[in-house]
């Protein structure tokens, strides 16, 4: 069979090399320099301004590893690297594109913090101190265990309700198959007393959103459209509801990465974007304090260690480098590396439901590669 080959009209080839430039390129290494992948950010009308390492201090040959390394990874789609608010490094795998959004799981729970944060500079909210049944009137709380009338919202943005640890303490199974959550509040015993230990709770994480959508008195997505996403100029493709029609505050949104990253850089920024404060900077810097200590009876991660917690935020160091970063199973994550002025953003296949070794090894590839770079900077 004759194969005839047509060359295309230099215009014609010009429009295509600019479509895939603006996909955000190809999953695959075809594109290498030297054998690293070309991580070079598109420059796209959305606000970003793009910029070499090299211009903003940045170590080209770090990079050059970190991309190597994140390129033989099976499970991730994107790594993404801002410095002094400029976009140096951007590069997506697997099939993944510039436009994608992505499932960022348990990173919501560190949007939901920012809404509460604003809900209380908006007087919605009197106090992180106001107690947590004042906001469920359904639920006959003289009934229950009287530690529960107790449990305050800063115990839930801490991580310190006492309420079950859901994967460890055997009630992740029931929490996962109701998205009745909030009569889950009365069923769900108490593990400690409120205040007195750490124990990481999806439940009271969702209900963190479900207050402050009660306090606003609209629903919690149009509460952060307003305040938050809207001025930011982020869009949100999905936010699933639960049964009761609110808004999860404990995982699920997707976005697109560079819309991760902006969220990333108004915390770098202390909560200030464009001339305005969107986030008091009084909370990020209370979300990034530390109100428990090694969360893990031994370290999990080689490259990450003394991770601790915040407001709905996690930290770790890596390196000389402490950081604070909101984290979603499966490898979701934004970085806020202070004294790099850096955000480093990270999304990879969606481990929802899943747990285990399998699962942990996936996941912590991703962590392990960021505590790497962050490491070498």
């Amino acid at each position: 069979m004759n194969m005839h080959v047509h060359a295309l009209p230099i215009a014609v080839l010009s429009a295509i090399l600019s479509l895939v430039a603006a996909c955000g390129g190809s999953s695959s290494s075809g594109d290498s320099r030297g054998g690293v992948p070309n991580y070079t950010p598109t420059t796209a009308n959305d606000g970003w301004q793009v910029a070499t390492p090299a211009g903003q201090g940045v170590d080209e040959a770090v990079l050059n590893t970190a991309y190597q390394e994140a390129r033989q990874l099976p499970n991730l789609f994107s790594l993404l690297v801002v410095k002094n608010g400029n976009l140096i490094a951007e590069r997506y795998f697997n099939g993944a594109r510039m436009n994608d959004a992505f499932d960022t799981a348990s990173v919501t729970k560190s949007i939901t913090s920012a809404l509460t944060g604003i809900a209380l500079r908006d007087n919605l909210l009197t106090s992180v101190d106001q107690r947590m049944f004042e906001f469920f009137p359904e639920i006959a709380w003289q009934q229950l265990d009287n530690r529960k009338s107790s449990i305050t919202i800063r115990h839930m943005l801490q991580m310190r309700s006492g309420y079950p640890w859901e994967e460890f303490d055997g009630y992740l199974d029931r929490m996962l198959n109701t998205s009745e959550r909030i009569d889950l509040l009365a069923e769900f015993p108490l593990v400690a007393d409120p205040g007195s230990k750490f124990g990481y709770s999806n439940l009271t994480a969702h209900l963190v959103g479900v207050i402050t959508a009660r306090a606003a008195n609209e629903s919690l997505r149009a509460f952060a459209e307003r305040s938050l996403f809207d001025p930011l100029g982020i869009s949100v493709a999905s936010w699933p509801t639960d049964a009761d029609g609110y808004y999860f505050g404990s995982g699920a949104t997707m976005f697109t990465v560079r819309d991760m990253a902006r969220f990333g850089q108004l915390y770098l920024d202390a909560g200030a974007y464009g001339g305005m404060q969107l986030v008091p900077a009084e909370w990020v810097q209370d979300s990034f304090e530390s109100y428990s200590g090694t969360t893990y009876n031994t370290d999990i991660l080689n490259a990450i260690s003394q991770l601790e917690y915040g407001y709905l935020w996690w930290s770790g160091v890596s390196g000389s480098h402490r950081f604070n970063f909101a984290w979603g199973h499966g490898g979701q994550m934004i970085c806020v590396i202070q004294d790099l002025n850096m955000v480093i953003v990270t999304t990879a296949t969606g481990l929802g439901g899943q747990f285990g070794q399998e699962a942990w090894r996936q996941e912590s590839s991703v962590l392990e590669l960021v505590g790497r770079l962050i490491a070498s900077l």
